[in-house]
């Protein structure tokens, strides 16, 4: 994986591939490369590092109308020029780029090498170009067909041929692929950010689709070549919503824009009235909400923690038994799938393989899926059986930020929609309303004060290790507060319940390990309290994450205070610090924030 891009049609290819590349940067990457069709037949380049080192090394003139680029993240061999896409084919006909994985590898490039194939790189992707310049097929749709019969996994492939200047030939399994629909010209993309500046119709191929594609239409077609007719749809993403807006990262600028992103999420969602959330999207009516008798959430990475926290608030409003597993896990552990328990897939970009293929699992047992992700039009989306859009918008930096938030709000609207067909009562309900829509007015005032968590930061980024704790709902804030942490500052950060450090961790702690500290005014935070006075004790150091109210008494240790909203709400509004709290480390270290090292920000293989 990671980034793929075309164009077709009357502009010079090379500018627009490489306008596309720069906005799939965000999604990480080590190497890249185009491949244009001009009068001299395919000219490739490619080269380890950024998009900028590939504009650079560029001919002056490099024209042809026709083209593919890719961003690659390593799967198959390290970053080097040789591994790099675009690949192409001995006689230099075919080039090909290509996301996911081909299980089938190793034994495709031994067959190639028994038939006299000298394979220069040490990829999957590479066998692909062969075994399309190889195919006896008349036409270069047939040979990709031909080709891709032949592998196992996941791709999405984008294919030019010297021979077939008129046309580029696409194939989606597992792994996103769009088509962008212009005035005589015609795109295609791995993600939308790419197409955004050149169109706002776009096609989603399914997995097992093909398309031929040409500078004034495109063809949908499946493996028996019946034609799918697809038809383009409209994207409603600006963009300026691309763009830093004079922020120095897109971290930052994610960060600021969670007032109005919550704004968005919830607006035309809550009814004050009968202290209950309105989500048509989910197409489940009282009755079949009421019918369910537990909950499982399917995520992975910050979106299982976001999950960890929503099957909290479930279980607290609704009082139906909710838990949150990894998505990547799930399938391999050949689960029970119970037809009154409702699975919810949670993903930022809507592409996570991991989380694909458990929907997939799900629906193949007869299970009700249900989705919330943030990208209209997505693999995840357009799988489920209904969903909830998060609203958040592009968000570009590969730690999540203002998609969490609007993830872990979906969950509280979730709650309230299964707990109003239950016990929940009006006035409870009621209260959950009201303290959803002061949610935007409290991060705001978080977000004003962050100078302050800023402060905090140095001490954090000096350590090599720290933890971070807290207990039952605290607990999860504290696992999404070390995965932001260690995301972005390349600290290590590990999360305990805090109710587990004197079980083993608390051996760790000297002065040199910092631990946060979740501390929300609830019932139990004496306990908390008292487990910071045992770090103190071991001279280790504290930053609490708390209330105005709790009464830290002859504890003396920095605080960041955060505004109350309802118990149920609480964790939501604790986990804005962290995110400024691993901001600024990594600010102070000097890192690429939004890029971190060896990380994409949509994770479409396994």
């Amino acid at each position: 994986m990671c980034g793929i891009v075309g164009y077709i049609g009357g502009q010079n290819a090379a500018p627009i591939l490489i306008e596309g590349l720069t906005r799939l940067e965000y999604r990480g990457y080590d190497s890249a490369g185009i491949s244009v069709l001009g009068g001299k037949g395919a000219q490739v380049h490619r080269i380890v590092g950024r998009v900028r080192n590939l504009t650079a090394a560029l001919p002056k003139r490099l024209a042809g109308k026709v083209g593919i680029g890719h961003t690659r993240w390593a799967t198959h061999g390290p970053a080097t020029e040789a591994n790099a896409h675009p690949h192409v084919s001995e006689d230099g006909r075919i080039s090909v780029v290509h996301n996911g994985i081909i299980d089938n590898a190793d034994a495709l490039r031994e067959q190639l090498g028994q038939a006299g194939v000298t394979l220069t790189s040490e990829t999957d992707t590479e066998v692909l170009a062969h075994l399309i310049a190889r195919s006896g097929a008349k036409t270069l749709e047939d040979a990709v067909v031909e080709a891709v019969s032949r592998v196992t996994g996941t791709y999405a492939i984008a294919v030019t041929d010297t021979e077939h200047p008129d046309r580029v030939v696409v194939a989606r399994n597992g792994s996103p692929l769009i088509i962008g629909v212009g005035d005589r010209e015609m795109f295609v993309a791995s993600d939308l950010s790419a197409l955004v500046r050149h169109t706002s119709q776009v096609v989603h191929l399914d997995d097992g689709e093909f398309a031929s594609v040409s500078a004034t239409g495109y063809r949908t077609f499946t493996v028996d070549e019946s034609d799918t007719g697809k038809a383009a749809t409209e994207i409603d993403i600006q963009a300026d919503d691309l763009d830093l807006g004079g922020h120095r990262h897109y971290m930052y600028k994610e960060i600021q824009e969670q007032p109005e992103c919550l704004e968005r999420m919830i607006r035309g969602r809550l009814d004050d009235r009968f202290g209950v959330s309105r989500l048509d999207g989910l197409n489940l009516t009282a009755r079949d909400l009421r019918g369910f008798a537990r909950v499982k959430i399917l995520g992975c990475g910050s979106a299982y923690y976001a999950g960890q926290i929503g099957a909290t608030m479930i279980e607290d409003l609704a009082r139906v038994p909710a838990d949150a597993e990894a998505a990547s896990e799930f399938r391999y552990r050949n689960p029970i799938i119970e037809a009154d328990t409702l699975y919810i897939a949670v993903s930022q970009s809507g592409e996570t393989a991991d989380t694909a293929f458990a929907v997939e699992e799900v629906k193949r047992k007869g299970g009700r899926v249900v989705g919330l992700v943030n990208v209209v039009g997505s693999t995840i989306a357009r799988a489920c059986d209904g969903g909830l859009y998060l609203h958040a918008g592009p968000e570009i930096a590969v730690a999540s930020t203002k998609a969490l938030t609007n993830m872990a709000v979906g969950f509280a609207m979730i709650a309230l929609a299964l707990g109003r067909v239950r016990d929940l009562s009006n006035a409870d309900g009621q209260r959950i309303v009201a303290a959803l829509r002061a949610l935007p007015a409290q991060v705001a005032s978080i977000v004003e004060a962050e100078s302050q968590i800023a402060e905090h930061a140095k001490i954090c980024a000096d350590a090599r290790s720290l933890f971070f704790i807290g207990r039952v709902r605290g607990f999860p804030v504290a696992r999404e507060g070390a995965q932001k942490f260690k995301e972005i500052s390349y600290r290590h950060a590990e999360a305990y319940q805090t109710s587990e450090l004197k079980h083993g961790p608390l051996a760790l702690i000297d002065e040199e390990l910092p631990t946060v500290a979740i501390v929300p005014s609830d019932d139990l935070a004496d306990r908390n309290l008292a487990a910071m006075q045992q770090i103190k004790a071991r001279k280790g150091q504290v930053l609490a994450i708390t209330h105005d109210d709790v009464d830290f008494g002859d504890l003396d240790v920095p605080r960041f205070v955060v505004p109350r909203s309802e118990p149920e709400l609480d964790p939501i509004l604790l986990t804005i610090p962290l995110q400024l709290l691993a901001y600024h480390a990594a600010l102070i270290l000097g890192h690429d924030i939004d890029k971190p090292r060896n990380l994409a920000k949509s994770v479409t293989v396994e």
